[in-house]
């Protein structure tokens, strides 16, 4: 269920980042697409050359350059892999064509030029640069790229048995997309495959693009059936021949979240089982499959299944083991103390050190630097709405320090070179916008004089903004972090409406110190202007940066205590001589939309208004991982999820509710809808509903889709909480 504002989270990151930046091998410097074609910046002083031109991208007899989606050089930098002419599958656009460009010659190569067009799926080049694999249509090819020499790993493809890549929950739920990879020395491809053959199908139906309608069919396992069986072969290059990892277990009891090559000797897989409450990471021979245990761990809620990032910004969406000590141990994160950290362990298991003891959580690891003993990572002790740089030592005797500079105060991000001498410094809070600069580490000296983060902020006009954070305290005993947009032109004299946005699930925060806080981008107009208080709260069971247990305690809960929590700072807020107790409106997408639901019919009396877009109405339809990861198996604790769900308080509803949902959603299913619209009916419970035709999840596809879906949200949000001061 994640989740709108991830969208517009992530269009802000890339924005600033740049989804094309990649680090050279040595650190010192870094490419970018500029203007379809691949440039290098020499650090510090960012010199820049271009390396591929768009005529070098341009095929025999073609009249146009290939237009580069991603892009990837081989392991000696003599091949460049261009990914080009892509669609989307489900989230992103993970299929589209390949070519190899050899740098010396200027020769374009198509890859796997007898597969549909755009049909390819995460292409790589071996590390020796001969070979290239890929799939296509759920199967695992190996081409002799220079030759154009195929060898079909897999042969039984269909949308059921999948090879290289993941069905659509692995997708979503654990993020796995790029299913294969090769050895360090060429000889072999470990990969994962799927058997979704036992998955029921839920269909989807297109009613508008033919005089008759079509089924569409998605494999989708819900809460309470067993995960898809999952498995990981290992094949020889040369005699086309795969031998299965035996990992001990019930694939139909377990899933297969991470998987990396230590050595072309050796291949570590993590294994969670079906509640993800244990988590074992395995230690594999490639040539036999013996698996040998190297590592456990168990939780009374569930295992974060985390993600290293790599410091690229790539839609194969890879998350390696991190390896150090010349590859005899392992990062690892976990929060078994009670806070997120990162330990280093040995991959025999014989030995672990824990290396960011305290009562803080590591938010994301950025890299580290084995000469100078020292490993770099965003935390923030002191202010979970915000992200700062921090680094301590590798032997896990050091002390935590900031990197950040203090005074600069807000939200950072990095991307760390290899070498961890410099990094893509990123910087926003809610009156900064977002912006850019490079550092050198660990000084984090500015690179460039006219780039510089601390004269943004400096430019940047805190006296404008109409954002305040503030802290409140339940009658539970329980404090939430939280923002509020005041009206312009506010008068404490005044009672004003009030509009809570809303997610409140393990997937995100919304309390967060970015630019865009107290903003509300589905409203048509100007909602300060038109006096709006405008309020977003974290409670328990959001991922904010706060320990396990308050991340925690949602465990089989959601739709509960998370409820609770929103409804009683609302009652604090209500107290507030301000705020008019007669305009209480609350609004969220996805989860939150579940939220907004729960929220409406649980506490009429609190919140009279309510818009709930693509919401989860009936927990009982949403994904296994998901699901069964935060509340459970509904064999043994079904009312936990029927509590939690909105559909089971229907018929409390007492004020005003707008429900929005894409018909084509497949990511959480149209029959919610209609579980809801029937329990509603029953009740003779009014209100408004608007189906989008096959909008999915995001609901933006078709022309005149946003605009109409901000409009209606708008209008309706002014007829049944008006605005203004009373």
């Amino acid at each position: 269920m994640k989740r709108l504002f991830f969208v517009f989270l992530s269009f802000i990151f890339c924005t600033v980042n740049g989804q094309s930046l990649r680090w050279s091998k040595d650190g010192n410097s870094y490419f970018e697409i500029e203007n379809n074609e691949v440039v290098n910046y020499t650090l510090p002083n960012r010199v820049r050359s271009v390396i591929i031109s768009s005529k070098d991208l341009t095929p025999a007899g073609a009249s146009q350059a290939l237009s580069i989606r991603d892009y990837y050089f081989s392991e000696d930098g003599t091949l460049l892999l261009v990914y080009t002419n892509s669609q989307r599958v489900w989230r992103l656009d993970t299929e589209g064509d390949y070519w190899v460009l050899n740098l010396a010659t200027k020769k374009l190569t198509q890859v796997g030029k007898n597969h549909p067009a755009s049909s390819l799926r995460f292409a790589k080049l071996s590390p020796d640069g001969k070979k290239i694999a890929f799939v296509s249509e759920y199967d695992l090819y190996i081409e002799d790229w220079a030759t154009a020499q195929e060898t079909a790993v897999t042969t039984n493809h269909s949308r059921k048995l999948i090879s290289g890549t993941f069905d659509w929950v692995y997708e979503e739920e654990f993020f796995c997309r790029d299913g294969f990879q090769w050895s360090p020395d060429s000889k072999r491809i470990a990969y994962w495959q799927i058997d979704a053959t036992k998955i029921p199908d839920y269909y989807m139906i297109n009613t508008t693009d033919s005089a008759y309608s079509m089924i569409i069919p998605v494999e989708y396992p819900t809460i309470g059936q067993s995960p898809s069986p999952a498995k990981i072969g290992v094949v020889d290059v040369q005699t086309n021949k795969t031998t299965w990892l035996n990992i001990p277990g019930d694939p139909q009891q377990h899933y297969l979240p991470r998987m990396e090559w230590n050595s072309s000797s050796e291949i570590f897989v993590q294994q969670l089982n079906r509640k993800q409450q244990e988590s074992k990471i395995f230690s594999c021979n490639p040539g036999t499959g013996e698996a040998t245990l190297v590592y456990s761990e168990r939780d009374k809620a569930w295992i974060d299944v985390y993600a290293f990032s790599d410091n690229t910004y790539s839609i194969d969406f890879r998350h390696p083991f991190i390896w150090l000590n010349n590859r005899k141990e392992f990062l690892w994160f976990s929060d078994k103390d009670g806070w997120t950290h990162l330990y280093r362990i040995a991959k025999d298991g014989s030995k672990e050190t824990l290396l960011t003891p305290g009562n803080y959580d590591v938010i994301e690891f950025q890299g580290l630097d084995e000469k100078s003993n020292v490993i770099y990572f965003l935390a923030s002790p002191n202010n979970a709405t915000q992200k700062y740089l921090y680094k301590t030592s590798l032997d896990g005797k050091g002390k935590l320090e900031l990197v950040s500079p203090a005074t600069q105060v807000g939200t950072h991000g990095y991307a760390v070179s290899p070498n961890c001498k410099y990094a893509q410094h990123t910087f926003s809070n809610y009156y900064t916008k977002p912006t850019k600069e490079w550092v050198t580490l660990p000084k984090h000296s500015e690179v460039d004089r006219n780039q510089k983060v601390s004269d943004a902020i400096a430019a940047a006009d805190r006296s404008k903004s109409n954002v305040e954070f503030f802290k409140i305290k339940t009658e539970d005993g329980i404090e939430m972090d939280g923002w509020m947009a005041k009206p312009a032109h506010f008068d404490a004299t005044k009672k004003y409406p009030v509009l809570f946005f809303v997610y409140t699930e393990p997937a995100s925060q919304t309390a967060t110190d970015t630019y865009g806080a107290g903003r509300n981008m589905m409203f048509n107009g100007n909602m300060a202007e038109e006096g709006y208080i405008y309020i977003t709260l974290d409670g328990r069971g959001t991922p904010s940066p706060k320990g396990s247990a308050w991340h925690k305690s949602i465990y089989r809960k959601i739709g509960q205590l998370n409820i609770r929590d929103q409804a009683m700072a609302a009652k604090e807020i209500l107290k507030w001589p301000f705020v008019d107790a007669d305009r209480i409106a609350v609004w969220g997408w996805s989860g939150g939309g579940s939220t907004t639901l729960n929220l409406l019919f649980q506490y009429p009396d609190i919140y009279k208004t309510g818009i709930a877009v693509a919401a989860v109405a009936n927990q009982l339809t949403y994904d296994n991982i998901y699901q069964e990861r935060y509340m459970g198996l509904p064999q043994e604790n079904l009312e936990d999820i029927v509590k939690g769900s909105p559909v089971t308080y229907a018929k409390n509803l007492k004020g005003n509710l707008l429900y929005i949902h894409g018909t084509g959603d497949d990511n959480v299913h149209y029959n919610n809808a209609e579980m809801l619209l029937n329990e509603l009916i029953k009740y003779n419970k009014q209100f408004q509903f608007m189906a989008y035709p096959n909008r999915t999840h995001g609901i933006y596809e078709g022309e005149g889709t946003r605009k109409h879906l901000s409009t209606l949200y708008s209008d309706y949000l002014r007829k049944y909480c008006p605005p203004g001061p009373r």
